[in-house]
């Protein structure tokens, strides 16, 4: 389900979003990051915080120095630690001396695929946010929002000044989140979807993908996604027992071949969320209703 669209942003330029938010575009678009891996910078004032710094790229890593500026860098802030998103953290505090605050480290193995590995080694927290703790700098005040789903380790950040929400991999601009086991848990996903469909953020700024005005609406509509793929799973298994390939053949029809893989690690993860509340059974690599 695609969401908001816009044009691509120029890489490596500074972007004004609001007084308080600009957004730096890294170069490293592919089928997963759209345009790339948007990082933005907080503050308006004598300190910054870096939210999502993105991939160890010398040219990125510049283009966030030059939008810094004469700014102290208050905090480096991570959404989760997939490759696009913090390895740039490392060489950023050896640069400016700021402290990586944000998510907790998670590094394992991925079954699903990726246009790269999936987690970031490097990644090493000085201080790990749980849900609801601050961070606060000139004029600004992030909060953290646990969303695991994505990722068991997610955080979005709340810009309490302006009701902004960064919303990392949780919620894109751009199209829904893969959700890849075993880290990846879509129970947990459609909770945290839950959870920001109860707030009253003004505006998502996704790590990807345009911001997002008519948040809860589209909150909505991606749960509203989910769900129908979970009863277009069902009915699947109506028939009898089948591998997930033949369920993905299915229900994506028409689907870039380069996303078919991650396809089925979607259709993984609904399956494993059903077999958690007993409603399917896994035999040999195929599915079959409990009933």
């Amino acid at each position: 389900m695609a969401s908001q669209k816009e044009p691509a942003p120029p890489v490596g330029s500074a972007e004004t979003l609001e007084p308080l938010v600009r957004r730096v575009l890294a170069d490293n678009p592919s089928a997963f990051t759209l345009h790339g891996t948007q990082t933005y910078l907080v503050g308006a004032g004598k300190d910054v915080a870096v939210i999502d710094p993105g991939p160890d790229e010398a040219e990125h890593l510049d283009a966030l120095l030059a939008a810094i500026g004469d700014a102290e860098v208050a905090a480096i802030c991570c959404t989760h630690t997939h490759r696009d998103h913090s390895p740039a953290a490392a060489p950023l505090k050896q640069r400016t001396g700021a402290p990586i605050i944000g998510c907790a480290a998670l590094n394992l193995e991925s079954i699903g695929p990726r246009g790269d590995a999936p987690f970031d080694p490097t990644y090493a927290p000085d201080r790990v946010l749980a849900d609801g703790e601050r961070i606060a700098g000139d004029g600004w005040t992030l909060t953290a929002v646990a969303t695991p789903g994505h990722t068991s380790n997610h955080l979005c950040f709340a810009l309490e000044e302006s009701g902004a929400l960064f919303t990392g991999d949780h919620v894109m601009g751009w199209s829904t989140t893969v959700v890849i086991p075993p880290d990846g848990d879509m129970g947990q996903y459609m909770a945290s979807m839950e959870l920001l469909h109860g707030r009253e953020d003004a505006i998502y700024y996704p790590a990807h993908g345009a911001p997002v005005t008519n948040t809860r609406q589209l909150v909505r509509g991606m749960i509203g996604h989910r769900r129908q793929r979970e009863r277009q799973i069902l009915r699947q298994l109506e028939g009898g027992a089948k591998p997930i390939p033949e369920m993905v053949e299915a229900m994506y029809v028409g689907l870039d071949s380069r996303l078919v893989g991650a396809a089925g690690m979607s259709v993984l993860a609904h399956l494993a969320d059903l077999e958690r509340r007993g409603e399917v059974v896994s035999t040999n690599d195929t599915w079959s209703l409990t009933n």
